[in-house]
């Protein structure tokens, strides 16, 4: 194990994330997972082998939340922060909405790094939006990445098709395939997937193409047990939040059933309240009190949350509950806590009824407060129940067996007491802080033995040195250009933009990215007399440097990871429909076959070769031509990897290009030119600020791009004292 102090990155990217007041359940993007990835980084940040912990997320410019969030850095402890970078529009937006954006987190996280002079040790991505995030970033930096999924879009999909939702419904409400890909992609990477149970590892994660249960290890979260503990001796009335509960409840002081979380379909908030209406001894004995996030006006509350808030109160209309169910407007963060040990003192039980609970952190704060539960038999709570022995676990869609389950749990004063003494030894022994992040850093510190880069251009807080052309070390602004169709097709429109690019030449480098290899690239430029600085070529798995064709080693290293073509060529033999390519169309990191099936979809072959562990990159050109790639390996990627090693802002790149093959490249924080005449599956880049659609055509749009831009029109002047 290494003795090095660690920085450690962790990705949370959707939601409203700061280190105090967390607004819990002010909408279904803001629960458990923003707890959890904050204390983590916080308590982190504690650990004698660490040296930095940041938290980044999306800054948020926005009336309608508070200016906390658009502060760019929010301190949590000395040795953690909060870094929030821009992301997409500066408004806040639903995480199902934030897919298109994700590049842009990527660049803007790069140049954080720069910035730096630093990079992490470790890039924890949570949610499926930062797996993607974190995954890309990882492979560029070339460190260990780990996932945590938190909820997964599988599962997601499988209980929504059971509640009568169409796959059109689905995915037009939650963009379910955005979300399923980034996990694979995710577990792709992954040198480590930290889930919260068993469960998750054994059934939903094996729902997943990239399964390898090996790289899964079940790690509870932990609880703050200096916010959550019991209160023995204290009266009702005591606590801050008491007089806001005890306006709806004509018996305020009976046993409190006490549900806490955000108004989310998924949590089931509706079908605990029938549970309660339907038992009559239930009603009699004890009140429901239902924290579901904190709201100022239903009519302005998002679509989701509104729909969940209005189902409760047809619920406690259809069976007039009034007196008899709280449901407060607004609470704050200190109150939670108070609400716990509320319901313990008056003998109650919290009750979790979610439909599917990846996490069950809200059960941990409930048993460190001395409070029984009953949950849903389902992910975290049936490994809580196991180790702490402090509730019953009931079936989220049996409404007469929950309220019967939570009946029980009030009803015999022994068995609650034995259930409360339970909880708060089982905290101690499973589930506190200082042991989840002491095995946190062990488990980190093994993928790091394991992924330790094998080339010496590795930064670590100095600089990259890249020993290749001088050219780049002086340049203000690159330009790079796919070539058929892009830079080439109009002879006349070419020359005009080669006239002025040579005006330019002193601080600008050229290059293209091109699916050709070195040699067709250079054959096809050559008579057109062409100066290209830099070569992406093979779909992005090779980069080389002009005038002598130097290949850039460092690349050639960094794409290396988990890729294996002979078992890759093995593996596909029995794959109907493929054709090897002749050896002349062989390259050391690409596997190219014609197409032979018509219809053959590149999704088919992803997922035949991510069910036999191999972590790559598909494409798929014109529907006959079929590249296999490594994972860290695409035009898209490789143009990012220039800017970083060359201390570049991807402002000073511009791109462009005309087919789909060009969409990873075009997205994300470089300027980007779509050049007239484009094909049709680019169309959804538009309306992004920093792509432009040309009108022109071929080398004609490039130059219109340029001059839209005004991208050569202010390089900078410097004195070069290397010249």
């Amino acid at each position: 194990m290494t003795s090095k102090k660690l920085y450690v990155v962790l990705i949370s990217l959707h939601g409203l994330i700061r280190g105090k007041n967390i607004e819990l359940g002010r909408d279904a993007d803001t629960g458990g997972q923003i707890t959890y990835v904050v204390e983590l980084a916080k308590e982190l940040a504690k650990h004698d082998q660490v040296e930095r912990v940041e938290l980044l997320t999306r800054q948020l410019i926005d009336p309608k939340v508070s200016s906390d969030y658009a502060q760019p850095i929010e301190l949590l402890n000395e040795k953690a922060r909060i870094v929030r970078l821009p992301c997409g529009p500066k408004r806040y937006l639903r995480k199902e909405v934030l897919w298109p954006y994700l590049e842009d987190f990527i660049d803007q996280a790069l140049q954080h790094f720069h910035h730096m002079r630093c990079i992490p040790n470790v890039i924890h991505g949570h949610y499926a939006d930062a797996g993607y995030i974190g995954s890309m970033l990882a492979s560029l930096l070339e460190v260990p990445f780990i996932f945590t999924g938190h909820s997964l879009g599988r599962v997601k999909r499988q209980r929504l098709l059971e509640k009568g939702l169409t796959d059109t419904q689905i995915k037009e409400r939650y963009n379910i395939g955005y979300r399923i890909e980034a996990e694979e992609r995710a577990l792709s990477a992954a040198s480590l997937v930290i889930t919260s149970t068993s469960q998750e590892v054994k059934q939903q994660y094996a729902l997943y193409e990239r399964y390898n249960p090996q790289l899964m290890h079940v790690l509870p979260p932990g609880v703050d047990i200096t916010r959550f503990y019991s209160t023995p001796d204290f009266d009702l009335d005591q606590f801050p939040i008491y007089p806001q509960l005890s306006r709806f409840l004509k018996e305020p002081n009976k046993p409190i059933l006490l549900a806490l979380s955000r108004a989310d379909e998924r949590k089931n908030i509706p079908g605990l309240i029938h549970a309660y209406g339907q038992h009559p001894e239930l009603k009699h004995k004890a009140n429901l009190v239902i924290v579901a996030g904190n709201r100022d006006n239903l009519a302005t509350m998002d679509n989701s949350s509104r729909k969940v808030l209005k189902s409760m109160l047809y619920a406690i209309d259809k069976h007039d509950l009034y007196g008899k169910v709280a449901y407060p407007k607004h609470h704050q963060s200190s109150d939670v806590p108070d609400l716990y040990r509320m319901a313990a003192l008056s003998g109650g039980v919290f009750i979790n009824p979610a439909l599917t609970e990846p996490f069950g952190l809200t059960l941990l704060e409930a048993a460190a407060t001395g409070l029984p539960f009953v949950a849903t038999q389902d992910g975290g709570p049936v490994d809580i129940v196991k180790n702490c022995q402090n509730g019953l676990l009931i079936d989220p869609l049996n409404y007469a067996e929950m309220g019967e389950a939570i009946y029980h749990a009030i009803s015999d004063p022994h068995r609650w007491q034995e259930w409360a003494n339970n909880g708060l030894l089982g905290i101690k022994q499973y589930y506190t802080w200082q042991s989840h992040v002491n095995r946190y850093i062990d488990l980190i510190q093994n993928a790091m033995i394991k992924i330790q880069p094998d080339y010496p251009y590795h930064l670590r807080g100095r600089g990259m040195e890249v020993p290749f052309s001088r050219k780049l070390a002086v340049t203000d602004r690159v330009i790079i250009t796919d070539i058929d169709n892009t830079l080439i097709g109009d002879e006349k429109a070419l020359n005009e933009f080669l006239d002025y690019l040579e005006q330019k030449r002193e601080k600008v480098t050229f290059g293209i990215a091109t699916g050709r290899s070195l040699e067709s690239a250079m054959r096809v430029l050559e008579p057109w007399g062409i100066p290209v600085d830099i070569f992406i070529t093979s779909v992005g798995t090779e980069i080389h440097y002009s005038p002598k064709m130097i290949l850039d080693e460092g690349w050639r290293s960094h794409i290396n990871f988990r890729w294996n073509a002979a078992k890759i060529k093995a593996a596909l033999m029995d794959f109907e429909g493929i054709e090897l390519q002749p050896p002349e169309n062989q390259r050391e990191f690409k596997v190219s076959y014609y197409v032979t099936r018509p219809g053959l979809r590149r999704r088919d072959v992803i997922r035949y070769l991510r069910q036999r562990q191999f972590s790559v990159n598909v494409s798929l050109s014109q529907g006959v031509h079929l590249d296999i790639l490594p994972l860290r390996a695409s035009k898209g990627l490789a143009v990012r990897y220039l800017a970083f090693r060359w201390g570049l802002p991807l402002n000073q790149f511009i791109v462009a290009g005309d087919s789909g093959n060009d969409e990873e490249m075009l997205k994300g924080n470089t300027l980007a030119i779509v050049v007239g005449n484009y094909s049709p599956e680019l169309e959804k880049l538009r309306g992004r600020h920093q792509v432009y659609f040309a009108k022109n055509h071929y080398a004609k749009g490039i130059l219109e791009g340029i001059f839209h831009f005004s991208f050569l029109d202010s390089i900078t002047e410097e004195n070069d004292d290397a010249q």
